[in-house]
């Protein structure tokens, strides 16, 4: 059973506002319990936006090249955790453990490894005629995620933010929320500077 009764903000797991608020993660394919969250409230979510908030303007600041390698460590972290993400899945939203291992898991790194190869060729500034095009990263950005398809949602809008170098919260669904927890542990290892990632 899994229990992640804390949040991922500003670079560690840190205590809720308010710990008594619980919830129990039902196996829909079993009825039985996952395990155990902890819910957030604003107090939390302020944290997590002032973290995001501190850290854009490093991060934003960050080279091309130094955004590659946090998405390569993130890469590397994810295809060694590959079996972890699976079997949440599977607890978290009752998927048989085939397709958690076939298509769930796969979809997620696939939008990592999508994402590192788009960066690699980006043209973040272009001279058209007399103007210069730049684009840049537009800040903190807010992401909640559905329940299905967990780690595939929640892949397709991380990795495309890390790459362009915004910094993120990500909200994941109560009900299946334990591939969310998993990956802030890869980006956690990955040393990602801290608010960069929050959750």
């Amino acid at each position: 059973m899994y229990e992640y009764t804390n949040f991922y903000i500003n670079g560690q797991w840190v205590q809720p506002a308010t710990e008594e608020n619980t919830l129990q993660v039902i196996n829909p394919a079993t009825e039985q319990p996952a395990g155990v969250i902890s819910l957030g409230g604003r107090e939390d979510v302020d944290k997590a936006v002032a973290a995001a908030r501190a850290a854009f303007p490093s991060w934003s600041a960050l080279s091309r090249d130094e955004r590659i390698g946090y998405l390569e460590a993130i890469i590397r972290g994810y295809q060694n955790r590959m079996e972890d993400i699976a079997q949440a899945i599977t607890l978290e939203m009752g998927a048989p453990s085939w397709l958690a291992k076939a298509a769930h898991g796969p979809a997620g790194l696939g939008h990592f490894m999508q994402a590192l190869e788009i960066l690699k060729q980006y043209e973040f500034e272009a001279v058209r005629g007399s103007s210069c095009l730049r684009k840049e990263p537009i800040g903190v950005c807010g992401m909640i995620t559905p329940w299905n398809w967990p780690i595939n949602q929640i892949a397709c809008k991380v990795a495309p933010a890390l790459a362009t170098g915004c910094t993120l919260v990500l909200k994941p669904s109560e009900v299946a929320p334990f591939d969310a927890m998993i990956l802030a542990e890869i980006v956690h290892d990955a040393g990602l500077p801290p608010g960069g990632f929050n959750l």
